[in-house]
């Protein structure tokens, strides 16, 4: 049987500029101005480190049209090592870095290069000592906006082996990204390749596995966005007997983006230590698991407790931001590990007084004195259950109502469902 590896990487952003971040110590912009580069680095190491017969970039390479030298240096520089270890490189462009709105200081690429033009598809056999292992078809944007479904352009021709698209675009409508080439996973199918490797969606995912249809997402993340965070790099992909197995995602990363919640409700004590202590808990959490790479910390307070009162205070979460931050090293080398806290956000609500709030003559306190007939065994709780269960889908959603709703009849789970309807309701009138 015949088995070759090859690895598909999307999004690059070669030299990019981290968007959407505040105050960032110099040492820290230091070391994001070089994260894109460093993990382009990791991801040359690991396709000779996994021998794979080829590399994939499946467009966005650089970050720009304007292409920054370093970036096309630091790219030529990597396909060059791959190519002298005998590894082809094939690679399209998409819309961050299309053919024709572009420049290139370089004037000559190695042999084992391909850069698929815009004009038509094109196609690509890679062979190892003289036996085909796979046919690869692409095709560049020209210009950004590329809003023709280019998937339709490709098909598959009569000749054996495994066949890859690669192809920069947008498959069904995720979210946070511009439809640029959009294309539908029937469009895809209908090509009749074996494997789609595509760039363009920054968020990890496999969209089919026959054919396989495959993001890899973003080889470093680049800003503290939902799509940008957790751990980011490529995928190697294992062909047997032209039987392509589960790609496996390899972090590339150098750089990682977190975001925290603490509840300060459930903290031991409500005092500003105890909060400290219990962020840097969870932060050092999150760097145990991300093995060695820096960390760009956002992290909220969340929940109910008298904390809530002295975090209100002016001043009081912009000095806690600087304590969390004083209490860290920053790093001397890039690849030093670090935790930088970016952002602290207070989004807690005041503790209530559940005596109290018995007395109001609205929903919140017939609640909580159903509450207390159906713990005394006085009622079933009906009398509340309708309108309770009406305003609490409106405001936490079907499920998760629906859920508690079907053990009403049990004691402590009805309490659960006091507090979890008190604060839903309280939270609501804010």
């Amino acid at each position: 049987m015949d088995t070759f590896r090859f690895v598909h990487a999307a999004d690059l952003h070669l030299d990019t500029p981290f968007t959407g971040l505040g105050e960032v110590a110099p040492r820290i912009a230091t070391v994001l101005r070089e994260a894109s580069l460093v993990a382009f680095d990791r991801l040359v190491d690991l396709v000779l480190d996994r021998q794979a017969a080829f590399l994939l970039l499946a467009g966005d390479t650089y970050d720009g049209p304007s292409r920054g030298l370093r970036a096309q240096f630091r790219l030529h520089r990597g396909l060059t090592r791959l190519a002298e270890g005998g590894v082809a490189t094939l690679m399209v462009h998409g819309n961050h870095d299309p053919v024709e709105e572009g420049w290139s200081a370089i004037e000559r690429w190695p042999t084992a290069v391909t850069v698929f033009d815009a004009a038509e598809v094109g196609s690509v056999e890679v062979r190892r000592e003289g036996r085909l292992l796979a046919t690869v078809h692409g095709i560049s944007y020209a210009h950004r906006v590329t809003r023709e479904n280019l998937a339709r352009r490709f098909r598959r021709p009569e000749t054996t082996g495994v066949h890859i698209g690669l192809l920069h675009a947008t498959v069904g409508d995720p979210p946070g990204h511009s439809r640029y080439a959009p294309a539908s996973v029937d469009d895809l199918r209908a090509a009749g390749m074996d494997y789609w490797a595509l760039g363009h969606v920054h968020r990890r995912q496999v969209l089919s596995r026959s054919p396989w249809v495959v993001y890899p997402g973003n080889l470093q993340g680049r800003s503290p966005k939902p799509s940008e965070r957790d751990a980011k790099g490529a995928v190697v992909v294992e062909v047997r007997d032209r039987v392509i197995a589960e790609p496996e995602f390899v972090p590339c990363d150098l750089v990682r983006f977190v975001d925290l919640s603490l509840d300060v409700g459930e903290l031991a004590g409500a005092d500003l230590g105890s909060i400290v202590a219990g962020l840097q808990s969870a932060a050092d959490e999150e760097s145990r698991t991300a093995d060695g790479r820096g960390l760009v910390v956002r992290a909220r307070l969340v929940g109910r407790g008298s904390a809530h009162e002295t975090l209100r205070r002016p001043g009081v979460i912009e000095s806690l931001l600087r304590v969390l931050r004083d209490a860290r090293t920053l790093p001397q080398r890039v690849d030093d590990p670090f935790i930088w806290w970016e952002r602290l956000q207070d989004v807690t609500a005041p503790s209530w007084d559940r005596d109290t709030l018995s007395h109001r003559g609205d929903l919140v306190g017939r609640i909580i004195t159903e509450t207390d007939r159906v713990r005394s065994g006085q009622s079933s709780g009906s009398g509340v259950l309708d309108p309770l269960l009406g305003r609490l889908r409106a405001v936490l959603g079907s499920d998760m109502v629906d859920a508690v709703a079907a053990s009403l009849d049990e004691e402590e789970l009805w309490h659960q469902a006091e507090r979890i309807a008190v604060e839903a309701l309280l939270d609501a009138e804010q």
